[in-house]
């Protein structure tokens, strides 16, 4: 390939995948640099311009003139030997002037001299170095610009195709890259076809070694405010905010809801016209429930309607600085309060950011007795 033919095929590749010809030519113009001073000369004085019309490669050797040659941070034995150089300091590309005067009468110090060392073989080393930098800017770039496009993606709701699985993750096509969905991460119980589209919450978005790393879940309790933000149009206005969200995946989850408006009924809002909003996101959940909470500012009502199935319930709070509440509860409330497996009073607990215990008054009364 010559230089011309090589040019336009890398026009071709920076404008299908979008990337800085300039960028490209930078990385050559240092790689191939590199490659000179390892194939044909040890100097390190030399540069390379690449034409970025033609590909014309040229290769040149340079100095600063200099009224006096700069060691830098040097010192001398006894005999003025030179011991030690300053590494900073590049000796190689310095020239005393009554040198340069001798290549240009008409020199200053300050000014620089080049001369033109191209080696009449250095297109074979160019055009395997130039392989090599296109196709690790490209790869660069393409990570670079993945996690540009992705980087505000995270904390949000993202639709994908399931492309394929292992043991662990299923992969989820993203368009220009896949997102790992850890099977970990799945509402408990729900069965995915591959092929199919799949909506998820994306949990993180790192670049690594091996290319842009885009966590997904669909068990976060985050999962079900972006849900509701997708359906609930009066949420995205602002007319409705949602407080807090508490979740188990698969069972139950609460969300505290208000509304801005006192017009606007925040609850009846999210359920929609005969349901079909609530109906929407619960067919994204694979059986798992919903309670609408309506927040309240008082604590003790806000934690009363958290208590939600149960009815009838008291809510006295012990300590407002540890935030402790007791919850009473008659003997008919008791299972619903609790919820199965303590799933209702443990959700209810996390939606409230209170600490609560959970008695009925026989129990109040029998530990008063004690």
């Amino acid at each position: 390939m010559n230089s011309k033919e090589f040019m336009k095929a890398l026009d071709n590749i920076v404008n299908e995948k979008g990337i800085d010809k300039d960028y490209v030519l930078d990385a050559m113009k240092a790689a191939l640099q590199t490659a000179y001073k390892k194939n044909f000369n040890s100097k390190t004085n030399v540069k390379v311009d690449i034409n970025p019309d033609t590909g014309d490669i040229k290769v040149f050797t340079y100095y600063v003139v200099v009224d006096e040659i700069d060691y830098g941070k040097d010192t001398e034995d006894e005999e003025g030997n030179i011991k030690h150089i300053d590494p900073e300091i590049n000796i190689d590309a310095q020239m005393l002037l009554e040198d340069a005067k001798k290549i240009d009468p008409k020199i200053k110090v300050g000014e620089t001299i080049q001369e033109e060392v191209t080696p009449a073989d250095f297109g074979r080393v160019a055009a395997s170095t130039a392989k090599q930098v296109v196709m690790q800017k490209i790869r660069e770039a393409e990570k670079n610009s993945i996690i540009e496009e992705f980087a505000d993606k995270q904390d949000e709701m993202i639709i994908g195709n399931l492309g394929m699985e292992d043991a662990r993750n299923y992969y989820v096509d993203l368009g220009r890259t896949r997102g790992i969905l850890p099977k970990s991460e799945m509402i408990p119980g729900e069965k995915v076809v591959m092929g199919t589209s799949i909506k998820a919450y994306v949990t993180k978005v790192e670049s690594t070694t091996k290319g842009p790393l885009i966590l997904l879940s669909r068990k976060h309790y985050g999962f079900i405010k972006r849900l509701f933000e997708a359906e609930i149009p009066e949420i995205n206005d602002g007319t409705i905010i949602i407080y807090s969200v508490a979740r188990e995946a698969g069972v139950r989850s609460k969300v505290a809801i208000y509304s801005t408006k006192s017009q606007v009924d925040a609850v009846g809002s999210c359920i929609g016209a005969k349901g079909i909003r609530i109906a929407n996101i619960l067919k994204e959940l694979n059986g798992e429930k919903i309670d609408l909470i309506l927040y309240n500012d008082d604590p003790v009502e806000f934690i009363k309607n958290a208590m939600s199935p149960a009815k009838d319930v008291i809510v006295s709070i012990k300590d407002e600085m540890k935030k402790e509440a007791l919850v009473v509860v008659n003997d008919d409330n008791l299972a619903l309060a609790i919820g199965k497996k303590g799933t209702n009073i443990k959700l209810a607990s996390r939606l409230t950011k209170y600490k609560l215990d959970v008695k009925t008054m026989q129990q109040i009364q029998e530990e008063g007795n004690k």
